[in-house]
């Protein structure tokens, strides 16, 4: 296929380069239909503003295999809209990597498990490897191999390192229905017309539709999957949706004991589930209910490094028809292990991003399942579901009387250094000041700084270290508006319902992690009741290794869309320009 483009060629959208990247013009015609479809088989890595990048990679296209999308069209698609004739080789690695995902299978007979294949010399081939080698049984036709029900999740984990996604074909056990904890009565989680404080509610049609993705083919092939929604865009709700289609005992995990109540609050505020019928399983509070809530943090719990895990007999502890996994790119290594034995019980993963920071997508793709949704940020600020943003790194000098010790101190100090520059203070004033009748959250990484902070601007700090009690009374006061300046350490990341909050100074944070932009972001872009925009503002110390960082943090924002302006402090401040930058 190689040569000039064809007739009308040039409109296209597409061009598809050797190297699997794939550039989708956004002026284009046509650019929304192939956009949706790219989607589905290419991971997107920029979307600036003309020109977005797409690149093809095996995960990407077993993803889409898992999704029920072929080769053929895949490959029709590609050449339709294709501005150049598509590579040969990315052609062959597209067939080539549809081909694996269904080449290996597990499958239930006779109650058994079996490892199987339409190739019997692949089955020979991958059982030589050692890892694959000690999980499976030897017996059996020379077509399938008996794999023991506790090693499900290993034998594709396995699989997957060395090139082969297996089809899991196996199902799912149905679990117990939802009874009532006190009486045993059978009942159905249903969803409120009107919340529990009386605002008009229904699910978001993109909610419903990922809910029904995750679930499409029932007890066989669905019921295992990530859904991937921006932070504000109601993950929760759609979490809601699946126990409404699944109907049966549900554990959710997620990442801390604010997070257990928000979800608690959650499904009170939303559906009809009695109060009695959800437990709490955390550090404070033991209790297994149809709808339990846990921590990582307690399910990874043990007194010494050599102990076993206190707490993951929770896993057995009740016939789950569900479990939800949520900010699942956070999910801890030991709780991966779990997973893998666990693989009879429907999983959920909800998440903001995939990206994780120990590059173990394929672990999630094999242990939790493949991406079923997957809703860009832009698309939902397009249409009015999360909030505008403007997102501006403000460069800061370093002071003369700091220079020197900079200069001489390790590449570690130095970025510790340039997070705490004692210039930032003036600008944070200024913005506070700036955004008065807004409501604001101050987010660092440093707690010396943030408490120097908190006493100069008159604002509450929660730490790590606040008491849960507390945490939950100042975001009750965030909310209601009595404080409109809130101070939060990384503990703010994650799982704070701040709908109100319309901006976000970040004064510091970890080296260029691009999960803590995207969910520090996520806190302020719930849409306004006024359809104001979101502000996000991140100080950075100018030509310092925290400016080498902040590269790679704001590049996630180019990624997903957002015009990321970069502006000296003097552009900012208002002694530079005579005034106030205009809002």
């Amino acid at each position: 296929m190689n040569g000039a483009p064809g007739e009308g060629s040039q409109a296209q959208p597409l061009t598809v380069q050797g190297d699997r990247t794939v550039l989708l013009e956004v002026n284009a015609p046509g650019f929304a239909e192939a956009r949706d479809f790219l989607s589905r088989f290419a991971e997107l890595e920029k979307s600036p503003e003309f020109f977005h990048t797409y690149r093809i990679t095996p995960l990407s296209i077993w993803n889409a295999a898992a999704a029920g999308l072929d080769a053929a069209a895949i490959l029709e698609f590609l050449r339709a809209r294709s501005r150049y004739p598509v590579p040969p080789n990315v052609e062959r690695e597209v067939q080539e990597n549809i081909r694996r995902f269904g080449l290996l299978r597990l499958e239930r007979a006779g109650g058994e498990v079996y490892l199987s294949s339409s190739e019997p010399q692949l089955l020979r081939d991958v059982t030589r490897n050692p890892a694959v080698k000690k999980l499976v049984g030897c017996a059996g036709e020379a077509e399938r191999l008996r794999v023991p029900p506790e090693h499900r999740g290993e034998v594709k984990q396995a699989l997957i390192r060395i090139g082969y996604p297996v089809e899991d074909l196996a199902g799912y056990a149905v679990g117990a229905p939802f009874a009532r904890y006190a009486v045993g009565a059978p009942f159905a989680l249903s969803f409120r017309a009107r919340t529990a404080e009386g605002a008009s509610f229904q699910v978001r049609p993109y909610q419903r539709d990922a809910a029904d993705v995750f679930y499409a083919g029932g007890s066989e092939r669905g019921g295992s999957g990530v859904i991937v929604l921006p932070c504000g865009a109601g993950k929760t709700v759609v979490g809601l949706a699946v126990m409404e289609r699944v109907g049966a005992r549900t554990l959710i995990l997620t990442t801390n004991v604010v997070a257990v109540r928000q979800w608690r609050a959650e499904i009170l505020d939303k559906t009809q589930v009695d109060p009695a019928d959800i437990g709490e399983y955390t550090g404070e509070s033991k209790e297994v209910k149809p709808i339990t809530i846990a921590t990582y943090q307690i399910l990874t719990y043990r007194r010494r490094k050599s102990d076993p895990f206190v707490h993951f007999d929770l896993f057995s502890a009740n016939a789950w028809g569900l479990v939800i996994y949520d900010e699942v790119h956070l999910l801890p290594a030991p709780v991966f292990r779990v997973t893998a034995e666990i693989q009879a019980t429907r999983r959920l993963g909800l998440t903001a991003t995939l990206v994780r920071e120990d590059r173990k997508e394929d672990e999630v793709f094999s242990l939790i399942g493949p991406k079923k949704c997957d809703v860009p940020w832009k698309v939902l600020e397009r249409q009015g579901w999360i909030a505008q943003a403007r997102c501006i790194e403000v460069r800061v000098p370093i002071p003369d009387e700091l220079r020197p010790r900079y200069q001489s101190s390790s590449a570690r100090a130095q970025f510790r250094l340039a997070s705490e520059n004692p210039a930032k203070e003036a600008v944070i004033e200024f913005l506070v000041e700036k955004h008065r009748d807004d409501r604001k959250l101050v987010i660092g990484q440093y707690l010396d700084q943030l408490a120097l902070l908190a006493r100069r601007l008159g604002a509450p700090l929660i730490t790590g270290k606040t008491p849960n009690r507390e945490r939950e009374r100042l975001y009750n006061l965030f909310r209601e508006g009595e404080i409109p300046l809130l101070l939060v350490s990384k503990v703010g990341n994650f799982a704070i319902d701040l709908p109100d909050a319309s901006v976000a100074i970040q004064v510091s944070g970890t080296f260029g992690s691009r999960q803590e932009e995207a969910q520090r972001l996520g806190r302020i872009l719930r849409p306004k009741s006024n359809g104001a925009p979101a502000w996000f503002y991140s100080l950075v110390t100018r030509e310092s290794k925290e400016s080498d960082f902040a590269n790679h943090r704001q590049l996630f924002l180019t990624e997903q869309g957002y015009a990321y302006e970069i502006r000296d402090v003097d552009q900012v401040m208002p002694n530079a320009q005579g005034g106030e930058e205009k809002r």
